[in-house]
Protein backbone atom coordinates (compact mmCIF):
# COMPACT_ATOMS: atom_id res chain seq x y z
CA UNK A 1 0.00 0.00 0.00
CA UNK A 2 2.35 3.10 -1.15
CA UNK A 3 -0.80 5.41 -0.32
CA UNK A 4 -1.19 6.41 3.01
CA UNK A 5 -4.22 4.84 5.10
CA UNK A 6 -5.96 8.01 5.39
CA UNK A 7 -5.50 8.83 1.76
CA UNK A 8 -6.39 5.43 0.85
CA UNK A 9 -9.01 5.60 2.70
CA UNK A 10 -10.77 8.32 1.31
CA UNK A 11 -10.33 7.09 -2.33
CA UNK A 12 -11.87 3.53 -1.11
CA UNK A 13 -14.89 5.33 0.58
CA UNK A 14 -15.58 7.57 -1.90
CA UNK A 15 -15.39 4.77 -4.56
CA UNK A 16 -17.61 2.42 -2.51
CA UNK A 17 -19.98 5.35 -2.26
CA UNK A 18 -20.53 5.40 -5.68
CA UNK A 19 -21.31 1.47 -6.17
CA UNK A 20 -17.66 0.88 -6.85
CA UNK A 21 -15.74 -2.61 -6.61
CA UNK A 22 -12.49 -2.46 -5.08
CA UNK A 23 -9.89 -5.10 -4.42
CA UNK A 24 -8.28 -5.00 -1.04
CA UNK A 25 -5.64 -7.70 0.59
CA UNK A 26 -6.50 -10.10 3.61
CA UNK A 27 -4.34 -12.28 5.46
CA UNK A 28 -4.97 -15.16 3.11
CA UNK A 29 -5.83 -14.10 -0.50
CA UNK A 30 -7.09 -10.60 -2.38
CA UNK A 31 -10.97 -9.94 -2.04
CA UNK A 32 -13.53 -8.37 -3.64
CA UNK A 33 -15.15 -5.13 -1.98
CA UNK A 34 -18.10 -3.27 -2.14
CA UNK A 35 -20.32 -1.38 0.39
CA UNK A 36 -22.81 -4.60 1.69
CA UNK A 37 -26.02 -2.72 1.69
CA UNK A 38 -25.69 -1.13 -1.78
CA UNK A 39 -27.35 -3.56 -3.64
CA UNK A 40 -26.62 -2.97 -6.99
CA UNK A 41 -23.19 -2.79 -6.18
CA UNK A 42 -23.53 -6.70 -5.13
CA UNK A 43 -25.10 -7.19 -7.88
CA UNK A 44 -22.35 -5.98 -9.98
CA UNK A 45 -20.07 -7.98 -7.40
CA UNK A 46 -22.18 -10.79 -8.13
CA UNK A 47 -21.77 -10.61 -11.94
CA UNK A 48 -18.49 -10.29 -11.96
CA UNK A 49 -17.29 -13.06 -9.59
CA UNK A 50 -19.62 -15.47 -11.68
CA UNK A 51 -20.92 -16.63 -8.22
CA UNK A 52 -23.40 -19.53 -7.73
CA UNK A 53 -26.79 -18.75 -6.16
CA UNK A 54 -27.43 -19.90 -3.00
CA UNK A 55 -23.80 -18.54 -2.00
CA UNK A 56 -23.81 -16.10 0.99
CA UNK A 57 -21.01 -13.62 1.03
CA UNK A 58 -18.56 -13.03 3.77
CA UNK A 59 -18.58 -9.12 5.39
CA UNK A 60 -15.02 -8.06 6.32
CA UNK A 61 -14.92 -5.44 9.50
CA UNK A 62 -12.11 -3.34 11.43
CA UNK A 63 -13.51 -3.64 14.96
CA UNK A 64 -16.25 -5.31 16.56
CA UNK A 65 -18.42 -1.97 16.73
CA UNK A 66 -19.24 -2.05 12.90
CA UNK A 67 -21.26 -5.45 14.12
CA UNK A 68 -24.21 -3.56 14.84
CA UNK A 69 -25.41 -3.04 11.88
CA UNK A 70 -25.03 -6.31 10.35
CA UNK A 71 -26.39 -8.49 13.18
CA UNK A 72 -29.62 -9.11 15.17
CA UNK A 73 -27.77 -10.38 17.53
CA UNK A 74 -24.34 -11.19 19.33
CA UNK A 75 -24.50 -14.96 21.17
CA UNK A 76 -22.24 -15.91 24.45
CA UNK A 77 -20.10 -17.89 22.27
CA UNK A 78 -19.46 -15.06 19.55
CA UNK A 79 -18.22 -13.32 22.18
CA UNK A 80 -15.93 -15.65 23.56
CA UNK A 81 -14.17 -16.47 19.92
CA UNK A 82 -14.12 -12.91 19.04
CA UNK A 83 -12.53 -11.90 22.30
CA UNK A 84 -9.50 -15.12 21.59
CA UNK A 85 -8.84 -15.27 17.79
CA UNK A 86 -9.50 -11.83 16.40
CA UNK A 87 -8.42 -10.46 14.59
CA UNK A 88 -7.37 -13.18 12.44
CA UNK A 89 -8.77 -16.16 10.41
CA UNK A 90 -12.09 -16.99 12.20
CA UNK A 91 -15.31 -16.16 10.25
CA UNK A 92 -18.43 -16.00 12.56
CA UNK A 93 -21.83 -17.08 11.11
CA UNK A 94 -24.01 -14.69 12.80
CA UNK A 95 -28.06 -14.02 12.51
CA UNK A 96 -27.99 -11.40 9.94
CA UNK A 97 -29.75 -8.15 10.24
CA UNK A 98 -32.83 -7.96 8.64
CA UNK A 99 -31.99 -4.89 6.51
CA UNK A 100 -28.63 -7.01 5.46
CA UNK A 101 -29.73 -7.66 1.47
CA UNK A 102 -30.45 -10.70 -0.01
CA UNK A 103 -27.14 -10.59 -2.20
CA UNK A 104 -24.89 -11.32 1.17
CA UNK A 105 -27.68 -13.70 3.12
CA UNK A 106 -28.05 -15.39 0.01
CA UNK A 107 -31.72 -15.76 2.11
CA UNK A 108 -30.15 -17.67 4.46
CA UNK A 109 -30.92 -15.31 7.63
CA UNK A 110 -27.36 -15.63 8.61
CA UNK A 111 -24.17 -13.61 7.66
CA UNK A 112 -20.94 -14.71 7.82
CA UNK A 113 -18.18 -12.41 9.07
CA UNK A 114 -14.52 -11.68 10.06
CA UNK A 115 -11.78 -8.98 11.79
CA UNK A 116 -9.15 -9.67 9.18
CA UNK A 117 -5.46 -10.31 10.77
CA UNK A 118 -4.25 -8.01 7.79
CA UNK A 119 -3.32 -5.14 9.78
CA UNK A 120 -3.07 -2.50 6.79
CA UNK A 121 -6.66 -3.92 6.01
CA UNK A 122 -8.16 -3.38 9.68
CA UNK A 123 -6.16 0.46 9.69
CA UNK A 124 -8.51 0.86 6.58
CA UNK A 125 -11.33 -0.81 7.33
CA UNK A 126 -11.72 0.97 10.87
CA UNK A 127 -11.80 4.35 8.62
CA UNK A 128 -14.30 2.83 5.43
CA UNK A 129 -16.50 0.79 7.27
CA UNK A 130 -18.08 -3.17 6.65
CA UNK A 131 -16.87 -4.65 2.80
CA UNK A 132 -18.09 -8.02 1.53
CA UNK A 133 -14.51 -10.11 1.66
CA UNK A 134 -15.24 -12.91 -1.13
CA UNK A 135 -12.00 -13.70 -2.64
CA UNK A 136 -10.95 -11.67 -6.03
CA UNK A 137 -11.64 -14.78 -8.56
CA UNK A 138 -13.94 -16.03 -10.76
CA UNK A 139 -16.06 -18.78 -9.50
CA UNK A 140 -13.94 -22.33 -9.87
CA UNK A 141 -10.68 -20.07 -10.28
CA UNK A 142 -8.12 -20.16 -7.48
CA UNK A 143 -8.23 -17.17 -5.16
CA UNK A 144 -5.33 -14.86 -6.11
CA UNK A 145 -1.97 -13.94 -3.66
CA UNK A 146 -0.76 -11.05 -6.14
CA UNK A 147 -2.36 -8.60 -7.27
CA UNK A 148 -0.85 -8.90 -11.21
CA UNK A 149 -2.78 -11.89 -11.10
CA UNK A 150 -6.16 -9.72 -10.35
CA UNK A 151 -4.92 -7.59 -12.80
CA UNK A 152 -4.82 -10.27 -15.08
CA UNK A 153 -8.31 -11.42 -14.93
CA UNK A 154 -10.34 -9.13 -13.54
CA UNK A 155 -8.87 -5.51 -14.34
CA UNK A 156 -11.32 -4.21 -16.78
CA UNK A 157 -14.11 -5.60 -13.92
CA UNK A 158 -12.49 -3.79 -11.10
CA UNK A 159 -12.25 -0.02 -10.15
CA UNK A 160 -9.19 -0.05 -7.54
CA UNK A 161 -6.65 -2.98 -7.27
CA UNK A 162 -4.78 -1.93 -3.70
CA UNK A 163 -1.33 -3.40 -4.52
CA UNK A 164 0.26 -4.69 -0.92
CA UNK A 165 2.50 -6.84 -2.05
CA UNK A 166 2.21 -10.99 -2.70
CA UNK A 167 -0.18 -12.40 0.13
CA UNK A 168 0.23 -15.36 2.62
CA UNK A 169 -2.00 -17.51 1.09
CA UNK A 170 -2.72 -20.82 2.87
CA UNK A 171 -5.63 -22.15 4.39
CA UNK A 172 -8.88 -20.32 4.34
CA UNK A 173 -10.37 -18.99 7.65
CA UNK A 174 -11.45 -21.30 10.15
CA UNK A 175 -15.90 -20.91 9.63
CA UNK A 176 -17.90 -21.50 13.07
CA UNK A 177 -22.12 -21.03 13.11
CA UNK A 178 -23.03 -20.04 16.81
CA UNK A 179 -26.48 -19.22 16.28
CA UNK A 180 -27.81 -22.34 17.65
CA UNK A 181 -25.87 -25.76 18.65
CA UNK A 182 -22.10 -24.18 17.97
CA UNK A 183 -20.90 -25.85 15.19
CA UNK A 184 -17.64 -25.53 12.51
CA UNK A 185 -18.72 -25.54 8.79
CA UNK A 186 -15.46 -25.69 7.61
CA UNK A 187 -12.17 -26.17 9.30
CA UNK A 188 -9.17 -24.01 8.26
CA UNK A 189 -6.62 -21.97 9.54
CA UNK A 190 -7.43 -22.37 13.13
CA UNK A 191 -8.05 -25.96 14.01
CA UNK A 192 -11.09 -27.64 15.50
CA UNK A 193 -9.45 -28.47 18.83
CA UNK A 194 -8.02 -24.89 19.67
CA UNK A 195 -11.92 -23.60 19.30
CA UNK A 196 -13.36 -26.54 21.26
CA UNK A 197 -10.95 -26.15 23.99
CA UNK A 198 -12.27 -22.08 23.98
CA UNK A 199 -15.11 -22.45 23.75
CA UNK A 200 -14.97 -25.40 26.93
CA UNK A 201 -13.14 -22.86 29.11
CA UNK A 202 -16.42 -21.02 29.24
CA UNK A 203 -18.70 -23.96 29.91
CA UNK A 204 -19.82 -24.27 26.06
CA UNK A 205 -19.84 -26.90 23.85
CA UNK A 206 -19.02 -27.54 20.25
CA UNK A 207 -21.00 -29.44 18.34
CA UNK A 208 -19.68 -33.00 18.07
CA UNK A 209 -18.48 -33.95 14.56
CA UNK A 210 -20.92 -35.59 11.69
CA UNK A 211 -20.01 -39.39 11.16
Amino acid sequence: MAATVPALAAQVRRLLGAGGLCVLPTESFYGLAVAPFDEPALARLWRVKGRSEGKPILLLIGDPSQLAPLVQAIPPAATVLMNVFWPGPLTIIFPAAVALPDAVTAGTGSVGIRLSGCQPLVDLLRQVGPVTGTSANREGLPPPCRAEDVQANLGEEVDLIVDAGPTPGGRPSTVVDVRGPIRIVREGAIARGVIAAQLAAHGLQLEAESR
